[in-house]
């Protein structure tokens, strides 16, 4: 049996054992930066494959995390987590939320490191309890109130671990390095940066990430030169100013209300940018006490988006001049808080050719997409960013899968067929890159 076989033939023998994987991820969701019972299976399974494995401060750099919860939430979320049956001396090593996972196996013989990245965490979501809903008419609904697996990342980290489990059987077969990256906090775009800067891929040669549906809405179709991804920014604005008595005493007031509603206009004043896309979003603006106090308080919660860094970054800077303009306007304080982003970026041609070609050669996909423009923002951007900045490649799939219901809607499922064609994809590139030098 060639190479080829071997992988198509593990994939299909291991289907049930993803399901069950997925439908134990999907009934235990874990927000951004609390994925300890997740992060410690990986860990843990990892360990005994054989990986060398790293979690906590050697994958995440504290610094640059964004959108961290507090210190009391996360020690209550592990406490939860080794509850629900996490190993506690893995939860233990992932202090602080640094819950990104590393496994790492070098192989007989000298040749490329490939890296894959899989995402793991949850949206912030409350699954339907509708009977229809698979999930409850199959007993693996999410337990978590106010948190569900609405984006696939369940079905991300399961064809992750498999993947793990098929190179670990192939070990004498191959050469070079694969280095396995699992993810936290994608949702809002936090996690990718804090991976990234703590140097885990900058010797990598090949890197390769994929995502369920979004674009690609069918089982058994793939896209494989995804193009497109915006840069991104997420912020948080607080202005503080003085309450004051609206009728007795309003020229003692400082109105943070009124500075608040003029920067959310005036952001979306910003001039549009010459050398491609660019965006600005005011999704939330809370502010005031009282009708009749003075506004001493406010919160805007913003985005700006580009078509590459550079353009995104202009809109940075543009964003937050107004914020501080408007503050001062009103003689406020202001502070602004960046709670996360993404860059920008494209697929390497080169690997998103070898992959189409693959995927194509492969004879298990109905359809197999050429290029499809992102048109969003997706922070494997950051790795493909610094892959490519040291003349590495990266590229990003979409697999296609039938969806119940659009990406975080609480009533999502994809289809679990879904699992075995990524599984069969990635294997097989992996392998392929492995054996390229």
């Amino acid at each position: 049996m060639d190479l080829k076989e071997t992988i198509l033939k593990f994939a299909d023998d291991v289907q049930a054992d993803m399901v069950a994987c997925r439908r134990d991820l999907h009934a235990h969701p874990e927000p951004g930066w609390t994925e300890f019972r997740t992060a410690a299976k990986v860990a843990k399974t990892l360990a005994e494959l054989g990986y060398t494995v790293k979690t906590g401060a050697d994958t995440i750099r504290e610094d640059a995390m964004m959108g961290v919860p507090s210190a009391e939430k996360l020690a209550k979320e592990q406490q939860r987590a080794i509850a629900e049956g996490a190993d506690p001396d893995w939860v233990k090593k992932m202090d602080g939320g640094r819950t990104g996972v590393l496994g790492v196996m070098k192989f007989s013989a000298d040749g490329p490191v490939v890296a894959v990245r899989f995402d793991m965490d949850s949206n912030d979501v409350t699954e339907t309890t509708e009977a229809a809903h698979r999930a409850n008419k199959e007993g693996f609904a999410s337990c978590h109130a106010g948190a569900m697996h609405a984006c696939g990342h369940d079905g991300h980290t399961t064809v992750g671990l498999a993947l793990a489990k098929l190179l670990a059987s192939l070990k004498s077969e191959l050469r070079g390095t694969i280095k396995l990256c699992f993810q936290p906090a994608e949702e809002g775009v936090r996690g990718a940066h804090a991976m990234v800067e703590s140097g885990i891929v900058d010797d990598v040669d090949y890197m390769l990430g994929a995502h369920f549906g979004f674009k690609m809405r069918k089982t058994g179709t793939v896209a494989c030169n995804v193009t497109g991804f915006l840069a991104t920014s997420k912020y948080d604005a607080h202005f503080q100013g003085v309450p004051a008595h609206a009728g007795a005493a309003p020229e003692q007031g400082k109105n943070a209300l009124l500075a608040a509603a003029c920067a959310a206009l005036n952001l979306h004043a910003i001039s549009r940018h010459s050398a491609g896309a660019s965006r600005i979003n005011v999704g939330r603006l809370d502010a005031g006490s009282g009708r009749n106090v003075i506004g001493d308080k406010a919160l805007i919660c913003l985005e700006t988006r580009g078509a590459t860094s550079a353009i995104n970054a202009f809109m940075e800077t543009e964003a937050q001049r107004i914020l501080k303009a408007a503050a001062m306007m009103y003689d406020v304080d202001v502070t602004i808080e960046k709670v996360g982003g993404a860059a920008g970026g494209s697929n390497s041609p080169e690997l998103a050719a070898f992959l189409e070609k693959e995927a194509n050669s492969l004879g298990i996909f109905e359809e197999v997409v050429g290029e499809c423009p992102f048109g969003a923002s997706e922070d494997f951007s950051y790795f493909m960013e610094r892959v490519q900045s040291h003349g590495g490649q990266a590229a990003y799939m979409m697999v296609g899968a039938d969806l119940a219901a659009g990406h975080h809607d609480s009533h999502f499922d994809f289809d679990e067929r879904a699992l075995g064609y990524s599984l069969k994809l990635m294997g097989c590139a992996v392998c392929k890159l492995l054996l390229s030098k």
